[in-house]
């Protein structure tokens, strides 16, 4: 039986919970100062954490780095002054990468101008632009409703023109210089699960990884979604390709509700199996989607050429809960129970990773246990199964199969299995069978 899901440290999920409270009111886009200040605030909490820019216009496989934006303040007010529209009640309320407007029009205009959802009234909507320049509000359909005809005045103080675009990475170095990637993105205003829950979790994770000895070297990345990891592939894929040995998508992590699972492009890497063990085990009634449902940044590390073994493990997967891209994401749909849930399914499939290995029994034939003190003298129904796991190990130990398959292949969890295989070890039953150069 697996032990208990459980996060270390004890009492995470209120600490990540905070993180997302402090980094929740910020104004994040693709690029700007709302990026940058997250990035820095991520810095604290991670030292050795590298920040980098790239220019806009800067060429980065098929894209171009757009130009940096900056917001600073937007309203729509009727001609008496009342604003009906500010930036200042939520940071959802401008269109992403909004050019400037400072100019008075008619209701019937403005409306050109407006995003809002009609079945879902009460929701502001996220919209962006970031590769066609236009300028808008969003808001919700009862204000929007509440509009009368009129003359408006439409203000965004913004700056649209070239700058830079910042990501950061950093890498834990392992025994092995083969890696574990994990990605994240800062890049969505005000929405708590499908933005903050992923670099909370990271945050964390990588806290958690720093002080334990590790196998793997540990490379995690926090970039604006799709054009911030096209440029990091675009400085790293050769590095990445010859030693990403498994990788995750970490986002939609928060809340409480429920369990998904996004493969990679074909399937069957290490990073699916370890993935689907842990969560067959802790959450057996988990939703695994197809790769024909992706939308996040695992649409970059799977893409035909570049092929890394990238999944992601989430709580509700993004696009399929009500409050997705809208302002209901905030901090009441993501909790601390739900973020603590999230980290520890991680920390389960990281130590699914480094558990496991390829094996080799060094004897033909059954060896025997008694003399070497593997062999229960007191028979009950525990000590039974306990033999027939070990005994099993030694009998699919052919130095082919690895931990995981066997494990899946015998019934029984890594983590159970690792440490009999240990044991095996030291009483020289089993060797170990040095790992591929790629998962």
């Amino acid at each position: 039986m697996s032990a208990p899901l459980q996060a270390e440290p004890a009492g995470i999920g209120a600490t990540m919970h905070g993180w997302v409270r402090d980094l929740f009111p910020i104004r994040r886009s693709l690029s700007g100062p709302g990026v940058r200040q997250t990035l820095d605030y991520l810095a604290e909490l991670m030292p050795g954490l590298d920040i980098h820019e790239i220019a806009s216009g800067t060429e980065a496989l098929d894209w171009t780095v757009p130009d940096e934006w900056t917001l600073r303040a937007a309203h729509v007010e009727t001609e008496t002054g009342a604003r009906v529209i500010d930036l200042d009640d939520h940071g959802l309320h401008v269109l992403g990468y909004s050019e400037p407007v400072d100019a008075w029009m008619d209701l019937e205009t403005l409306q050109e101008h407006l995003y809002s959802l009609p079945d879902q009234p009460e929701a502001i909507p996220y919209v962006t632009s970031y590769y066609k320049r236009r300028w808008g509000f969003c808001l919700s359909q009862r204000q929007r409703d509440a509009l009368r005809p009129g003359r408006y005045r439409a203000v965004i103080d913004a700056d649209l023109k070239p700058g830079v675009l910042n990501y950061a990475d950093l890498v834990l170095p392992g025994e092995s210089d083969r890696e574990i990637l994990i990605s994240t993105y800062i890049c969505h205003p005000m929405m708590a699960n499908n933005e903050l829950s992923g670099p909370a979790v990271a945050t964390a994770l990588a806290r958690w990884l720093a002080d334990r000895p590790r196998r793997f070297t540990y490379r995690f990345v926090f970039v604006p979604e799709t054009i911030g990891a096209i440029i990091y592939l675009s400085r790293h894929m050769d590095e990445m390709k010859a030693r990403t040995h498994a990788g995750f998508v970490l986002t939609c992590l928060g809340d409480d509700r429920a369990w998904s699972f996004m493969p990679s492009r074909r399937g069957g890497t290490v990073a699916d199996r370890a993935a689907r063990h842990v969560l067959e085990r802790f959450a057996p009634g988990y939703t695994a989607y197809s790769f024909l449902e992706r939308g996040s940044d695992e649409r970059q590390y799977c893409s035909p050429r570049v092929d890394l073994p990238v999944v992601s493990i989430m709580r509700s997967k993004y696009a399929t809960y009500p409050e997705y891209h809208t302002s209901l994401d905030d901090l009441d749909l993501v909790t601390p129970t739900g973020l603590e849930g999230g980290l520890a399914m991680m920390q389960a499939a990281i130590r699914a990773l480094e558990a496991n290995r390829t094996y080799r029994a060094t004897l033909p034939g059954e060896p025997q246990l008694g003399k070497r003190g593997l062999y229960p003298t007191l028979s009950t129904r525990e000590s039974g199964i306990q033999v027939r796991v070990m005994m099993n190990i030694l009998a699919y130990a052919d130095g082919q199969m690895d931990l995981l398959e066997m494990a899946e292949l015998i019934g029984a969890d890594i983590f159970h299995c690792a440490e009999i295989a240990e044991r095996l070890c030291a009483h020289g039953l089993l060797e170990i069978v040095p790992a591929p150069e790629r998962g």
